[in-house]
């Protein structure tokens, strides 16, 4: 939906509701225990709202792509640790980390921040990726502990 309309309260919408959904989604993993499914289809869905969603913001032209790419740092990473294992038939999750639940609220920001024209769209990115960088740092020594 986000791709397919211009109009800002639309968009703002369909970021609160991407956002409200998640969180929803989450409390109820946690309080009725995930599914096989699920533990696959949330991040990805997340993923790909992400994907879609900055690469209307990158053709906006507000950000450029290194700005994209460190906004998204966390989710490249994660696509290519998850192509990973299945290359290696080695499937494994590993639970949802303070550091990537921070990335997802810094790039729920930037959208937000997109979607109203705000100046802080840009420091919001930088935040993001530098975020990004602890989270991606975090779920590596996690994966090794695991």
């Amino acid at each position: 939906m986000f791709a397919l309309v211009e109009e800002t309260n639309v968009r703002l919408a369909v970021v609160l509701a991407a956002a409200a959904s998640d969180v929803a989604d989450g409390v109820w993993a946690r309080r009725l225990g995930g599914s096989r499914i699920g533990v696959v289809l949330d991040p990805v869905c997340d993923k790909l709202f992400m994907v879609t969603t900055f690469a209307i913001v990158f053709a906006s032209g507000r950000l450029p792509l290194l700005e994209i790419l460190g906004v998204l740092l966390r989710d490249i990473v994660a696509f290519v640790a998850f192509l990973t294992t299945v290359v290696l038939r080695h499937p494994t999750t590993l639970p949802a980390r303070a550091g990537g639940k921070a990335v997802t609220v810094c790039q729920i920001l930037a959208l937000l921040a997109f979607v109203t024209g705000s100046d802080l769209l840009r420091p919001l990115a930088w935040a993001t990726a530098a975020i990004s960088l602890y989270a991606v740092a975090d779920y590596v020594r996690a994966a090794r502990r695991h």
